[in-house]
């Protein structure tokens, strides 16, 4: 099996690589850090070969990814995250955010349509963070919310072609982009275990991964009450940090 995965130097998209190689798949890695792409080279010389690029460079995003060969897999999980300080908003924030999040994502799709075939699978990674209205999460969690509902939408035009589209909503795992996090992550799980639910995940075609299973039907059920309370809860949530 051929997987491509963006973000493949840091977090759980280098975690996706090391598990994917060792399983003898032939991976793809795609990052911007020449030296991280590097070592996985190494590490993995059968197995893996790299791409350096930032998805936010639409034109090379696009030659890049639609220059290879059929993919099976495709793990879009390049992100950033950035939290609100609402006494001082930031509406570049706002920007820097959904142009990687959203408009970096969007440019590896349209490289990719070019390559993927019927059977393959298109994987977004967005976050549980986009079921509610959590403190200082605007940025990151519309931005996520947005990637769910462009999975969802991206479904109903690429089924007829044979592709699929799951989508990946994680709660806190631990990688160097929450390390930065100055609050508390309950719950938060290590990147192996990221790694094994999103690849049992894309094996059984699960439409939306998402996990560690209580926290996401803790959210979930949170996220059909009544927007009185859900606003009421997350203001709760929010003092307790």
């Amino acid at each position: 099996m051929k997987v491509l995965i963006t973000g493949a130097t840091s977090g759980i998209g280098q975690q996706l690589v090391a598990d994917y190689a060792c399983e003898g798949h032939n991976v793809i890695a795609c990052g911007r850090n020449a030296e991280a792409l590097k070592k996985l080279a190494d590490e993995f010389p059968d197995y893996v070969e790299t791409l350096q690029f930032d998805t936010v460079d639409r034109e090379k995003t696009i030659e890049l990814l639609g220059s290879i060969n059929q993919i099976d897999v495709a793990i879009l999980s390049a992100g950033v995250c950035e939290y609100l300080d609402i006494e001082s908003f930031d509406a570049e924030l706002f920007e820097r955010v959904f142009t990687v999040n959203v408009q970096g994502t969007m440019n590896c799709v349209q490289g990719l349509l070019r390559t993927l075939q019927p059977g393959s699978k298109l994987v977004l990674v967005g976050s549980l963070a986009r079921l509610l209205p959590f403190t200082r999460a605007q940025a990151y969690g519309g931005s996520k919310a947005a990637i769910h509902y462009i999975a969802r939408s991206l479904e109903v035009d690429l089924a007829p072609k044979g592709i699929r589209v799951l989508s990946i909503s994680p709660g806190f795992v631990k990688t160097p982009m929450t390390d930065a996090n100055d609050f508390e992550m309950p719950m938060r799980v290590s990147v192996d275990y990221a790694s094994q639910c999103i690849r049992k995940g894309i094996d059984k075609n699960k439409r939306d991964i998402g996990f560690p299973t209580i926290f996401t039907l803790m959210l979930k059920t949170m996220s059909i009450l009544p927007q009185a309370w859900q606003v009421a809860l997350s203001k709760r949530m929010s003092k307790g940090n």
